[in-house]
């Protein structure tokens, strides 16, 4: 429902905000060997741990790029971390590819944060050292003057909703060939527009005999509006498609085709089949075609075919498309059900197959513990894997792959979804579970240093894709999505349809078990987000103490000696800690301070400090002043 430029605009608004677009990763490793991530963007120099960021170095906290052979060395400012570890070293594949990221990173630079393009280095006469290269274009400040200064001249143009070109090939390569390029897209005879566009030929040497067309691909000049032809046909090959005309003129009821110099030409789509497409056709540029909106049939204008069996064959395909794939709703619904069931079963597999075969290989968990954690997730992945082979086959019997006489009554999947749901409920004393399963697990890793390195280990493996406690949390976060999944079933049928019955009762079932589980959820995801910020944050002790609930994390600046300093704070129910990210290759930040929140005030100051969005905390301990 949006013009074309209202779409560009959306998709530049959507990978604006996109974090990873437009970045190229670096295969590297740290002082340590750890395997990371290097990459470059507009902002700096960015650093991953598989796809997860983990550090941004800020061209302005950088001081130097250089390279050592397969070293890549960052050298920041001294007040970013002190005078005594200034430089940062990257360990790349070979000297080839360390020198490569270093020249991107000199562009980007270059181009983002120079106002003018750098001069060329002076050549030595001599012995040269270093590197000569040097980005060479403008760069990004100078493109914006020039387009301010200069206004350049914006040429009118308008989008136009284009056709797929088709391509069709004879093989009697005997006959002279024909082009029939389409310089604009013709619309269709339901479109909003006009359906009037521009339509040009060129053909070959002209012929007395029948000639099949050949449709070529479309080139770059033949998409371009601007394209001008000058190869015109000669007046005998348009003679018989005036004396055709002649004849069709006096057929009442066929649809009309007008085009200028020609007057008013009647053809219906089999007679416009012969004449355009089977004669030696040449149109002048001038020539327009205006579809009348009574002509619902498939043109051969719009679907360029050969003959009239090939256009009978190919809406035949279209029916047949039609019954395959299904347009309801209710079938994309289901389909978004299958999707994220086998995304889930993955999932659950990260605990169930590849953590389960980690620990058992170090023999590193305990057999109460395993028992604990496996005898409650087992009997749920057996269940969604049965849950998944009656979605699937269900949506294939819906698609006709298969018993197609049966087709009618599987075209709805509420009835699935009740069943399986009802039995679900079975397992809710599991699901209960999940909160005793995840404590004793955390306490286990810090009890147990072999549990803890294994588990830490399992972390940086690429199919643990996010911290491990937090497949514990899917199951009852599966619940909810298929809250919100019935819920929109229930929306699109009507009270009448026979699917809406089986999907109201799957969702009242679910939604008794969701009402069950809430708080337990709630305490899990905090659990959850407790555990993971202990591991994050450095300088404190026993995050997970009992009561205690997160509550916000963000960024905000803090006034010091130096000025407004970027920190990291965490919110939870009892205190307030502010941190910094360190710069070394791990995910962690470093406890600056920790403020109780009993007796803590907070006032807005931002006429005392002249600071936007500036306020005061005072508590017992300390009082500071922050800005967002």
């Amino acid at each position: 429902g949006q013009t074309p430029a209202e779409s560009d605009f959306q998709v530049l608004e959507i990978a604006r905000k996109l974090e990873m677009y437009g970045i190229r990763f670096h295969l590297a490793s740290d002082r340590e060997g750890t395997k990371i991530n290097l990459a470059v963007s507009h902002m700096g120099v960015l650093v991953f741990q598989g796809n997860t960021k983990i550090n941004t170095f800020n061209w302005s906290k950088v001081r130097k790029l250089s390279f050592k052979r397969k070293r890549f060395l960052i050298k920041l400012h001294p007040e970013v971390c002190g005078p005594y570890q200034d430089t940062l070293e990257f360990l790349l594949g070979s000297r080839d590819e360390c020198k490569n990221f270093w020249k991107i990173c000199v562009e980007y630079h270059t181009f983002f944060r120079l106002f003018d393009q750098p001069k060329p280095k002076a050549k030595a006469v001599f012995f040269s050292r270093g590197s000569s290269f040097r980005y060479s274009g403008r760069t990004q400040k100078q493109l914006v003057d020039y387009i301010k200064d200069s206004g350049m001249k914006r040429t009118p143009y308008e989008r136009r909703h284009s056709k797929v070109r088709a391509s069709t090939r004879t093989s009697n390569t005997g006959v002279p060939k024909q082009s029939v390029p389409f310089t604009e897209g013709l619309r269709t005879p339901g479109s909003p527009a006009s359906t009037t566009a521009p339509f040009h030929s060129v053909h070959s040497l002209a012929s007395s005999t029948s000639i099949l067309p050949m449709f070529a691909e479309p080139s770059p000049s033949s998409l371009d509006p601007r394209a001008s032809y000058t190869r015109i046909p000669d007046k005998t090959a348009a003679a018989p498609v005036e004396e055709a005309g002649r004849k069709l003129m006096q057929q009442p009821g066929s649809p009309v085709l007008q085009g200028v110099g020609f007057g008013s030409l009647p053809v219906d789509h089999a007679q416009l089949s012969s004449i355009v497409l089977k004669s030696p056709l040449g149109l002048t540029p001038a020539f327009q075609v205006n579809l009348n909106a009574v002509t619902q049939g498939s043109s051969p204008l719009l679907s360029p075919v050969l003959s009239d069996a090939g256009g009978a064959r190919i809406e035949e395909d279209d029916e047949m498309k039609r019954k395959r794939y299904p347009t309801d709703k209710a079938y994309f619904i289901a389909k978004e059900i299958l999707a994220t069931e086998r995304t889930y079963l993955k999932d659950l597999e990260v605990i169930t197959v590849w953590f389960r075969s980690a620990v058992i290989k170090e023999n590193a968990m305990p057999e109460g513990l395993m028992t604990l954690l496996f005898s409650n997730i087992d009997p749920i992945y057996e269940f969604h894997r049965g849950f998944l082979k009656e979605i699937e086959q269900r949506l294939s019997l819906w698609e006709g792959r298969s018993n197609a006489h049966v087709k009618g009554d599987c075209q709805r999947i509420g009835d699935v979804m009740l069943r399986n749901m009802r039995t679900l409920k079975e397992f809710t004393s599991y699901l209960q579970k999940h909160d005793e399963v995840l404590t004793e697990l955390e306490k286990a890793t810090k009890r147990l240093k072999k549990l803890e390195m294994v588990y830490k280990e399992f972390e940086l493996q690429k199919v643990c894709y996010l911290p491990l406690n937090t497949f514990l949390l899917k199951p009852i976060q599966r619940l909810m999505h298929y809250k919100l999944i019935l819920g929109r079933l229930c929306k699109h049928y009507t009270a009448e349809h026979r699917d809406f019955a089986d999907c109201r009762n799957a969702l009242k079932e679910v939604t008794e078990m969701t009402s069950q589980l809430q708080n337990s959820l709630i305490r899990l995801e905090n659990f959850q987000k407790l555990t993971e910020l202990q591991h994050d944050l450095i300088g404190i002790d026993n995050l997970t103490a009992p009561g205690r609930e997160f509550i916000r994390e963000g960024c905000l600046y803090k006034l010091t000696k130096k000025g407004l300093q970027q920190r990291m704070f965490f919110l939870f129910s009892d205190m307030l800690l502010y941190t910094s990210k360190g710069v070394t290759g791990t995910n962690q930040f470093k406890i600056h301070g920790h403020l109780s929140l009993h007796g803590m005030l907070v006032e807005e100051s931002e006429n005392e400090w002249s600071v936007p969005h500036c306020f005061t905390i005072y508590s017992a301990q300390k009082t500071i002043v922050v800005a967002a």
